[in-house]
This record gives C-alpha cells, structure tokens and sequence, in this order.
C-alpha cells in the first residue's frame, strides 16, 4: 500500500506543476466493498464458509486530489485512494482434527483440536480521472457537484493460514453417525500483486456538495459509486488464486474532504 501511495502522491505532484487557479484536495474516506460473491469468486468463497463479513472490510482512510479547472462550471480531477485492510478469521462450520494421514476438517459438532482460520489482506489503490460538473458554478454558499470518469486499479490479495480443501474429500467412518464427509486443512500462504500490485481497469461517478468556509477554503462532503474487477494470474504467471472468478474491487464511498483553491 506504502508504494502505491507513493505511486499516487507523485501523480498528483506532477499534475500540480501543469497549471494555475485549481485545487488539492485532501478526502477521509469510509469505503463499503460491493464484494461481489459469486460461488466461485474468492468473496464469495471467503464470505460463504468463514466469519467474515462484507462488513469486516469496511474501512476508513485517507484519500487525495488535484483539481484542474476547465471553465467556470467544468474541470478534470484526478484522484489516488490508498485503501488496505487485513482480517483474521475463522471457518464457522469446522473444527480441525489432527489424525495420522495429516490434519482434517470436521463438522463443528465434533470436539476438535482447534479451530482453522487464515488472514485476509487487501490493498486496493485506485487512480481517477474524472470530469467534474458544478452546474450553478463555484461561486454560491452551496455548491452543488457530480462527475465521473475511468480509473487505474493497482491491486494485491494475500491469504495466510489454514485453508480447508473442500474439492478433495475424504471419508472418516464414525462409529455412531457413520460415513462423515471430512477435507484436508493446509497452512497456505498464498500471496498476488508483487511490487505495484496488480492492474485493472474500472469506473467510477460521484456526487455531493461543496461550502465555502474561507476565501481559498471549501469543505466537501459527497459520495462514490466505484466498479473495477481484477482477474487473477493464471498458472504459467505464478497465480496463487488459480480457478477462481475475477475479484471485485468496487464499492461504495463517502467522502468528507477539504479543498484549497489556488
């Protein structure tokens, strides 16, 4: 995450030489993940059969801005969003056991040896170039705005812990309840998006409202609807998350930002 931030403050810099009377922005944002859950996407996977929540990836933080004017009512804005969060969770419906062949997943209703679980870790760190509309100007106590625009998604996953293989199962014949289905548990640490992170390529539109609190000083409060999904490296490249359906980086966000004219 530290070097997509880096990444994205450089961006910004770059873009502030190019040009006089625009803004920086600085934004706290609370971002809510669509996790789209589909049987066979790592959400869904995750959400279905550990404690996690789409909840438990709700995150606030800090984002950034440079805003170049067009006209009185237009103007581009480019924006980097350094997401990350990480969570520790467990698999709600087994418990480990420990048998000679290697460690097993049983139903809960067994007195197992402990319980498995693995850590989730997501870096998602968008960069937005968006067209920006204040319909009645920027001149009002109330300044009303919405835009949209396409965005760079420069992402990683790592998944570390016990992970149960559900696709080889395994018999274990119980004395009193008979044929119990059981699966294999491994220590993974499965890891993607090396350096930068990966790419993917998304969409993103706001709206909300600006109040002028100084000559130079605006307070802004809006929202964002974002859309990106980001397929997984295949076999030949290395891929950790093999099989599994693209990961969606989308969701939702509210914003509470400061922006300084100059």
């Amino acid at each position: 995450m530290n070097k997509h931030l880096a990444t994205g403050i450089l961006i910004l810099l770059a873009a502030s030489g190019l040009a006089s009377a625009n803004t920086l922005n600085v934004r706290l944002n609370y971002f809510i993940p669509r996790a789209d859950a589909t049987p066979d996407s790592l959400w869904g996977i995750e959400l279905a059969n550990m404690s996690f929540r789409r909840s438990s990836f709700q995150e606030a933080y800090f984002g950034f801005g440079y805003e170049f004017f067009l006209t009185g009512s237009f103007s581009l804005l480019l924006e980097v969003d350094p997401y990350s969060k990480s969570k520790a969770g467990f698999y709600r419906d087994y418990t480990g056991i420990q048998l000679v062949e290697g460690d097993f997943a049983f139903p809960q209703d067994y007195q197992g040896d402990y319980t498995p679980g693995h850590s989730l870790s997501l870096s998602i760190t968008p960069i937005q170039l968006s067209l920006k509309i204040a319909p009645f100007g920027r001149r009002g106590k109330l300044i009303p705005y919405l835009g949209g625009g396409v965005g760079l998604y420069l992402w990683s996953v790592r998944l570390r812990g016990d992970i149960i293989d559900f696709s080889d199962e395994w018999t274990y014949e119980d004395p009193a309840y008979g044929d119990i289905p059981i699966y294999p548990i491994t220590q993974r640490d499965a890891f993607e998006g090396d350096g930068l992170g990966r790419v993917a390529f998304g969409w993103q539109a706001f709206a909300g409202f600006m109040f002028p609190i100084a000559n130079r000083l605006t307070i802004d409060l809006g929202c964002k609807v974002s859309a990106a999904k980001g397929t997984f490296a295949d076999e030949a490249h290395g891929g950790a998350f093999l099989g599994f359906d693209k990961f969606d980086l989308g969701g939702f966000h509210i914003q509470l930002g400061m922006n300084y004219w100059f």
